[in-house]
């Protein structure tokens, strides 16, 4: 069996996120749709057009390493945008529905901000410092995604979900 290396597993890893990435632009449509909070929506529109500049950037990463732009099924996303596909269908029209979206968002981003983060320590170890550049800035913008969707969920969300229900 051939040794598998540092390098082979940070391109597995990265044709894991770019399948991702590439989920995740299909179904923010979906959830930008289904929330009833124009400022979630609002939200989920911003990241559609960040999460197309993540792709951009994994593309130049692949041609950094020579690879073509491929991703491989990634069930981890696959799963958590069926949680969120879930959500849509059994909180439609009650008042939980946006809190509900606004939680499978954020796992999607934790998911991320994972896979980000182990990519650009590998890219790191490998030297490959104009990669480790590109994921810090999505990164960046993963965080700053997530932090955005805590204040929206602790200021408004959450409790518009609670006070309606009362």
């Amino acid at each position: 069996m051939p040794t598998k290396t540092l390098n082979d597993l940070f391109h597995e890893t990265l044709r894991d996120i770019y399948y991702a990435e590439r989920k995740i632009l299909k179904a923010l449509p979906k959830m930008a749709r289904g929330a009833n909070s124009d400022k979630l929506k609002a939200a989920f529109e911003k990241h559609r057009n960040e999460t197309e500049g993540h792709v951009e950037r994994l593309q130049q990463i692949f041609e950094m390493i020579g690879k073509s732009p491929r991703g491989k099924t990634c069930q981890a996303i696959e799963g958590i945008i069926e949680e969120g596909e879930e959500i849509l269908e059994e909180f439609k029209g009650t008042p939980a529905l946006d809190a509900g979206l606004l939680a499978a968002a954020q796992a999607v981003e934790h998911y991320e901000i994972s896979r980000y983060g182990t990519l650009r320590s590998w890219a790191k170890e490998l030297g490959m410092k104009d990669a480790v550049a590109l994921l810090e800035q999505t990164l960046s913008e993963e965080s700053k995604t997530d932090e955005a969707l805590t204040q929206l969920a602790e200021k408004t969300v959450n409790d518009a979900a609670q006070q309606r229900a009362a």
